[in-house]
C-alpha cells in the first residue's frame, strides 16, 4: 500500500483525504468506546451474579480494566499514531517500574 502525499497541491484532494482519515479515526473511536461500555457492563454483570467467588471476580475485573486502559491509550490518547514513540517509551517504562515495585512489595509482605 503506497503512502499518499499529505499535500498534493490540489486543495480538493487534500480535503477529501483529510475527511477520509477523520472518518476512519472517528469510526475507530466509536468502536473503541462501544467496546469499553460493553466491558464495563460485563464487569457489572459478573459482580451482580452470585455464582462467582471473589477469587475469580477480582482478577477478571482487573483484566477488563487493563484492556480498557489499552483502548484508552491507543484510541483516545492517539498513542497508535506516528510520532508518539517517546511518550510511549516513558509510559511503558513507568508501567514496568510500577509493576516491579508492586511485585517487590508484595513479595516482601507475603514472604
Amino acid at each position: 500500500m503506497a503512502n499518499p502525499q499529505l499535500n498534493s497541491g490540489n486543495p480538493r484532494v487534500d480535503i477529501e483525504y483529510r475527511r477520509k482519515k477523520s472518518a476512519e479515526e472517528m469510526r475507530h473511536q466509536v468502536v473503541s468506546f462501544a467496546l469499553m461500555i460493553f466491558l464495563t457492563l460485563i464487569a457489572f454483570a459478573v459482580v451482580a451474579m452470585k455464582g462467582f467467588s471473589a477469587w475469580f471476580i477480582v482478577p477478571f475485573i482487573l483484566l477488563l480494566a487493563i484492556v480498557q486502559v489499552i483502548f484508552q491509550l491507543y484510541y483516545f490518547m492517539h498513542m497508535s499514531h506516528k510520532g508518539h514513540e517517546a511518550p510511549s517509551m516513558f509510559l511503558y517504562s513507568g508501567v514496568l517500574v510500577g509493576a516491579v515495585t508492586i511485585l517487590a512489595f508484595t513479595t516482601i509482605i507475603w514472604w
